[in-house]
């Protein structure tokens, strides 16, 4: 089986290089854009080939590059990350190459009959769906699903980038805070239960006792703006899969959950006890926070030694 991947970022080498030995591969060539560094420092040997895309190409270029090579490399699945820009390279060229394509792609092999077997989430993260997919096919598939380790040292080839009806007049980075809750071990989520923002103090505290980071559910960052967006958690915003997420007022709404519903450990404090989230919990705390939250601070203070 050959497998074409577009990496957007070059972390996504790794969600690639993954998805393609589960399917038991035979060949993989990537296209990855970003620093040229990081994208070495990724270039596994699993790949036949990493094409270089610089640093910010255009989607148009993307697409324009993976068509290109989906005639030399002749793939049997196109992949990509489900981002919203893989989301668009990818479903472009299935458009050009009329391929079936499904997106949010978490589970993946291929069937006795050699179709492709898919899962993808649906109905807000609630239920799974099975489809069975004819090949050649294109997909996206979400990230930190797939982990991959082994060498690098795979050829490192310069993209040629094609021409572009647009032109970049400039790039402005959207603020961001120095965290990254998709990556993070531990997350205290806060949602619509604090009354002020002040409140999220008690929150950063807990979250700093057990080494971990805050994030937020949408109305905490999109309509109230007391965290930035990249706190969001939610099927519009960031996904996250910690060792213990501990979810503090916040009711437990589908797109909020899909979202969260990775996390290994799910512990929920809610004083509504018919909360949609004590649905999802391993553990499930009916209490106010704000009594419930600064008692467990104090306790683990003493337990850490911190008192």
């Amino acid at each position: 089986m050959k497998v074409l991947a577009l990496a957007e970022a070059p972390a996504h080498l790794t969600d690639v290089a993954g998805f393609a030995k589960e399917l038991g591969a035979s060949e993989v060539v990537a296209v990855a854009a970003g620093p040229r560094g990081e994208v070495e420092a990724r270039a596994f040997k699993a790949f036949a080939r990493v094409y270089y895309a610089g640093d910010r190409p255009l989607t148009d270029q993307l697409v324009a590059v993976l068509d290109k090579l989906y005639d030399e490399v002749g793939p049997d699945v196109v992949v990509g990350p489900a981002t919203k820009n893989g989301n668009e390279v990818i479903a472009r060229l299935a458009a050009r190459r009329s391929l079936p394509m499904v997106t949010e792609v978490i589970e993946a092999r291929v069937g006795a009959d050699g179709t492709l077997d898919l899962v993808r989430l649906v109905l807000g993260g609630r239920c799974r769906a099975v489809l069975k997919v004819t090949r050649p096919a294109a997909l996206t598939i979400q990230l930190r699903r797939w982990g991959y380790e082994g060498e690098v040292g795979a050829e490192l080839v310069e993209a040629q980038l094609p021409g572009t009806a647009y032109r970049v007049v400039e790039v402005r980075e959207k603020a961001r805070e120095a965290v990254n809750i998709e990556e993070a071990e531990v997350v205290v989520g806060v949602g619509r239960g604090f009354r002020r923002k002040e409140d999220l103090k008690m929150a950063e505290e807990l979250a700093s006792l057990l080494g971990g980071v805050v994030g937020c559910t949408r109305p905490i960052a999109a309509d109230y703006g007391w965290l930035s967006e990249d706190r969001w958690i939610g099927i519009s915003g960031k996904r996250i899969r910690p060792r213990l997420y501990i979810a503090i007022g916040i009711s437990g709404a589908p797109q909020h959950m899909a979202a969260a519903m990775d996390s290994k450990v799910i512990v929920a404090v809610n004083k509504d006890k018919n909360a949609p989230i004590f649905q999802y919990a391993d553990y499930g705390v009916v209490a106010d926070l704000y009594q419930f939250v600064p008692v467990l601070i104090e306790r683990l203070k003493r337990r850490l030694g911190r008192a």
